[in-house]
């Protein structure tokens, strides 16, 4: 597979495999990543997983039409229960929610025993990963976020080590984990997009809780609103 028939947001994922490297793809969808990562002998072996029988049956099928069926495993399970002895040096889990992504992880802890690197891509609420990675004794390696068609992705690469390594011990911790702590210092064009466009929404809601029947509920909501805008506003004028 031409790694141009992937999307970006595949190719970013795939840039943080480490040559050699045997593969878990957890939720694997139609196992294009896997395919690719095979077929351009990046990794040598790969472990597909997926709950749901459809995507997995096209996984099958893909893997089958590139002929990797002696490299690749296509198992229907849930989350990391698919790597129940068998290897895989890194896990990525990709295209789901970050508190999925959580939930996986911590459900499935027993399985990363071996495993060396995570690549993380969560479509949404990222910080719920790295709060996860921060407890479990995992350290952000880095992180990246980008535009594809009109959705903003970020991706986390994490190792076993010392989590507060990348954190700064200047800046709030949970504004860390809900911006990013390499994403902060980098600061590219997709992070001011995704952040100015929060912002505003922000704004929006704190107009509406001025206006709210119920004072007391309104001032705990506005408390929160008021501290993510006032982290916001110092990390897009920095």
């Amino acid at each position: 597979m031409e790694r141009d028939t992937l999307s970006l947001r595949l190719k970013t994922v795939a840039d943080y495999v480490r040559q050699g490297d045997i593969v878990a793809d957890i939720g694997t969808d139609h196992g294009y990543l896997a395919v690719y990562l095979l077929t351009a002998g990046i990794s040598p072996k790969a472990v597909l997983g997926d709950v749901n029988e459809g995507p997995l049956k096209a996984a099958a099928e893909n893997i089958q039409t590139y002929q990797l069926a002696e490299q690749a495993e296509v198992l229907l399970g849930n989350g990391l229960d698919v790597l129940t002895e068998r290897k895989a040096d890194t896990v990525i889990i990709a295209g789901m929610g970050g508190p999925l992504i959580s939930s996986i992880l911590e459900s499935g802890k027993s399985q990363l025993k071996n495993v060396t690197r995570l690549i993380l891509q969560p479509n949404i609420a990222a910080d719920h990963i790295r709060v996860w990675l921060m407890a479990n004794g995992w350290k952000i390696i880095d992180e990246t976020i980008f535009a594809e068609d009109g959705h903003i992705y970020e991706v986390i690469a994490a190792e076993p080590g010392d989590p507060y390594e990348v954190y700064s011990v200047e800046i709030p911790v949970m504004k860390q984990h809900w911006l990013g702590p390499v994403l902060m210092q980098t600061k590219n064009f997709a992070f001011r997009l995704k952040w100015e466009r929060e912002l505003e929404q922000l704004k929006q809601i704190q107009s509406q809780l001025n206006r709210a029947a119920n004072r007391e509920k309104a001032a705990e909501k506005s408390e929160e609103v008021t501290r993510k805008m006032t982290w916001l506003k110092e990390v897009l004028n920095e």
